[in-house]
This record gives structure tokens, sequence and C-alpha cells, in this order.
């Protein structure tokens, strides 16, 4: 995504006692983007968004939004709003009130803050709620509350830390779509903190994949996914099987046997290969004639719905496909039996070599 970068850290590091939250990290976020930073407990990316905010101060390195360094000023001063994971909506006040609060600090008239504050309600489709307290709204609601707050301080940057993981799973994955939505409408650069990979795969521009307080790989989501940089972005974003390999004339040898790639290997790397790529046929004139089929035996099969996951074993390699209950993947591919024998065909357009 090419653009004008409207925030930007440069060698950024922050240390808490002995721990090292954040070392050395260089980002760069496009105006106008929803851009997720994604990874597990304890790799940064909390304390990330807490030094954009300006709780916390970088040790070391420079941050700046919209060309300004604001790597010392203060929360008020600078142009970001953030939506909180537990929302910290004032319990004593409506949700009109909530949504005025920070208005109000501004000083602006009360005309002002009327129309402000009906603008917002409206952007997050909470007209009518006006005289509801934090306690009498639905999670969902409270969300948006929280939204509309941040919003109508008309923020260059939202900051959102982790807003939809108190919610059950159902609503989760309609406000997903609403937050999109919304962020579209407005243009506002959206900066979002989430653990949950789906979640990041389907609303972000682009991803920053973290660990350890670095940034392992920056992209749009196909690219993270279908082309992770190393071992640990391939297998926190989403499943993988992994095989090691070595140079081969065919292009690798796995402990699946040789393996044909769209490149032969020079030297010895991993290789990946995402479940819902391979594809099961049956034993006999079912299986198109072809290289990368390897025979094997289902130990495991999980329903979730839409799809069967099943758990193979070919030799001492444990495999992981998917099939979708209702769109078989090519004629000759149907469920199977646990016990079954089957073959696994893994294109070789789909192994994605790693070095890292």
């Amino acid at each position: 995504m090419a653009g004008e970068a409207l925030v930007r850290l440069v060698g950024v590091s922050k240390r808490f006692g002995e721990v090292v939250a954040l070392d050395g990290v260089d980002l760069e976020v496009q105006k106008g983007e929803f851009f997720s930073l994604l990874g597990p407990s304890g790799c940064g990316k909390t304390t990330l968004l807490r030094l954009l905010a300006g709780f916390d101060t970088p040790d070391a390195g420079r941050i700046e939004i919209a060309g300004r360094d604001v790597s010392r000023v203060p929360p008020y001063d600078r142009p970001v709003n953030t939506v909180f994971q537990n929302y910290a909506l004032f319990p004593h006040m409506t949700v009109e009130g909530n949504v005025a609060f920070g208005l109000r600090m501004k000083g602006l008239s009360p005309g002002e803050v009327r129309k402000k504050v009906a603008w917002a309600l409206e952007l997050v489709d909470l007209v009518g709620l006006e005289r509801r307290y934090p306690r009498e709204l639905s999670g969902g609601q409270r969300q948006r509350v929280a939204l509309a707050r941040a919003l109508v301080l008309e923020p260059q940057v939202l900051l959102l830390d982790e807003p939809l993981s108190a919610l059950d799973l159902k609503l989760r994955q309609e406000l997903r779509v609403e937050l999109m939505q919304l962020q579209r409408r407005l243009g506002t650069t959206f900066i979002f903190v989430t653990h949950d990979q789906e979640e990041a795969l389907v609303m972000s521009d682009r991803i920053a994949v973290m660990r350890s307080g670095r940034i392992e790989q920056v992209g749009l989501p196909d690219e993270v996914y279908e082309r992770p940089k190393n071992r640990f972005v391939a297998d926190f974003l989403g499943r993988s099987n992994l095989l090691p390999a070595k140079p081969h004339p065919l292009g690798a040898e796995t402990p699946l046997g040789p393996l044909r790639l769209k490149e032969p290997l020079v030297r010895e790397a991993l290789l990946v290969i995402r479940p819902e790529k391979i594809r099961l046929y049956p034993l006999g004139n079912g299986a198109p004639a072809r290289d990368n089929l390897v025979r094997a035996k289902v130990e495991e099969i999980v329903y979730t719905g839409a799809e069967n996951q099943y758990y193979l074993r070919s030799g001492e390699v444990r495999l992981l496909a998917y099939t979708l209950n209702q769109d078989l993947q090519e004629p000759g591919a149907e469920e199977f039996s646990y016990g079954e024998e089957v073959l696994c065909y893994l294109p070789p357009e789909n192994l994605v070599v790693l070095h890292e």
C-alpha cells in the first residue's frame, strides 16, 4: 500500500526493568489505513499502542504523527484517541454523557456538543439510547459507545486495544464488519491491536506480526498468510504443515519423499503448506497421475460445521488437511473415514520455502 505515512516509528525501544518490551522497532502506517498489530501475549503490541497514545514514553527512538515528533508529547496534545479493551465507560454517565465528555472538556459550546454527539451516535447506530447507562447496554452497544466517544473528537489516528475480545464469537464477527465499514466511511487511520489471527486477516489493510518486541513481518493480509517470512509467522498466523527439506533434482527431499517445487532448493530449508491447500483423494482410480501425491492414513476427523479437518499420518509425519463440506475441492474428492488410507496432493505452487 503506497501513500502518505501518517504514523512513523524509528528505532523505538522500551524496557520495563530487565524486560525488553520493544527492541528497535521501525514502522510506518499510511494515512487512512486500517493497520493491525498482531502477536501473542507479551510480544509488545500493547506497549507500542501505549507509546503511540502517549501513556508511556520510549527509552530510545522517535515517534512521529503527521510529521511531528510526539515522542514526549502528553496524550492530550496528540491527534489520537483510544478505545480500550474494557471500554472504560463512566458508569454514572448516560450514553450521551459519555460521548459528550471529551467535547465538554475541550470547552465546546452546548450547541456544538449536541450537534457532534448526535452525529457520533448516528454513526455507530445508537440513536434512541442516549439516556441509557452503561449497565443497561449489551456488550456490543457498550463497544459502540466507546467508539463514538473516541470518534466524536475527530482524531487523526484511532487506537484500538483488542476492543472485541470481551464479546461472544457471533457478535465479534458482526462487529468486525461494522468496524471495517465505519473506518472506510470516515477515512480515519485505525491502528488495531489483536491476538486473534482471523480478526486481523478479515479487517486489516496491512498487518504487522510481532514477537518478543520486534516486528517479524509487515504486509497485506494475503501476503503474510500465503507467503510467511519465517517459521514463527507461518505457525502463528493460521495452521501450517511444516516439512524439513534438502535439495533434490525434483525440487526437495523431505520426510514424505521427493516433492516437486516451483524452483528446486539450493540449500536446506523448511517447507510450509496450509491445510486447505492439501487435496485429498481416495486410493484407486480417483486420483490424477501427478507428482507430490503422498499416501496417508486418517487418524482423526474434526467436524467444525463449515469444514472437516483431517489429521493424517504418513510414516513419521503428521499432516493436517481441511475440506469444505459443501464445496468438494475437485471431481473425485469426497469425505473420508477414520482409519481410511488416502492420497494427499501437495501442489508445488502452495509449498512455500522458508530459510528463517
